[in-house]
């Protein structure tokens, strides 16, 4: 069942707008899909596809951030389809993250926010 994104006063990290190819695939599953991503966050990121993914459902992402390939492990956080529309959009939260990785995301943030 599609449940709404969470709003931004619910939010622990913030985000920033972030429109960049990325690509996941699902545990289990052998073929990577590439999807546009539309924010970002130290937490986590949205991103738009034509594919509906179930809250719960394991993802890992490659997410290049200026020229740096990050592979953070998420998991399906909220996916709602998208108004007048056959795609979807899906937010994921970020569940193993490498540290260097991670910090880099955070200076990419920070930076972004100014």
């Amino acid at each position: 069942m599609a449940t709404l994104g969470q709003s931004k006063e619910n939010r622990c990290f913030p985000r920033v707008d972030f429109h960049s190819q990325i690509r996941y695939q699902l545990r289990g599953k052998p073929d990577f899909d590439n999807v546009l991503s539309n924010d970002i966050s130290c937490g986590g990121l949205r991103f738009t596809s034509d594919r509906f993914i179930p809250t719960s459902t394991v993802v890992m992402l490659e997410v290049n951030v200026l020229n740096r390939v990050l592979r953070p492990v998420g998991k399906v956080a909220w996916s709602t389809p998208l108004a007048h529309s056959d795609r979807n959009q899906t937010g994921v939260e970020f569940m193993e993250f490498n540290k260097l990785e991670r910090n880099y995301l955070r200076d990419f943030v920070n930076m972004q926010l100014g």
